[in-house]
């Protein structure tokens, strides 16, 4: 089944965002790259931003972001309501955000992981289903009513 996912990042987490691209696009995923292009410096409030929208407007079901630590980018997307990005360093927290938190964003540290890691949290996450039950009411209360 392709999956639409929209990803970004900063100059730091460039490289591996195009390596997951690919990896992406090996799995018969739709891909869309919302930056950065390079590896010239790049702020990630932009990136963040953009791939929070794209899964806000439905352009993609999921995203993926990264950054160098992947603190700074994980805090812009979800600063949109409607975002649960789940900053993940290892497979079993990716699945996790996925079952406890209906994680729509995956974010990565990009200095801080191997590829091959990435990898494995792509995988949790883009497989495993929101649990709904008593994770559900907590889901609801994430979103600010003013």
């Amino acid at each position: 089944m392709s999956i639409k996912i929209a990803i970004g990042s900063d100059h730091a987490g460039f490289e591996l965002k195009e390596q997951l691209i690919d990896y992406l696009k090996s799995k018969s995923n739709t891909v869309i790259d919302k930056g950065c292009y390079s590896a010239e410096r790049a702020d990630y409030p932009d990136y963040g931003h953009a791939v929070a929208m794209a899964v806000i407007n439905k352009e993609a079901q999921f995203g993926i972001l990264m950054c160098g630590s992947g603190n700074g980018i994980n805090i812009t997307a979800n600063k949109h309501k409607g975002i649960r990005a789940a900053l993940c360093w290892n497979s079993e927290i990716a699945a996790l955000a996925r079952q406890h938190n209906d994680a729509n964003i995956l974010v990565l540290p990009a200095r801080y992981m191997s590829v091959e890691e990435a990898h494995k949290c792509i995988d949790a996450f883009l497989t495993e289903k929101f649990e709904g039950g008593r994770h559900q009411d907590r889901v609801e209360k994430i979103d600010i009513k003013n």
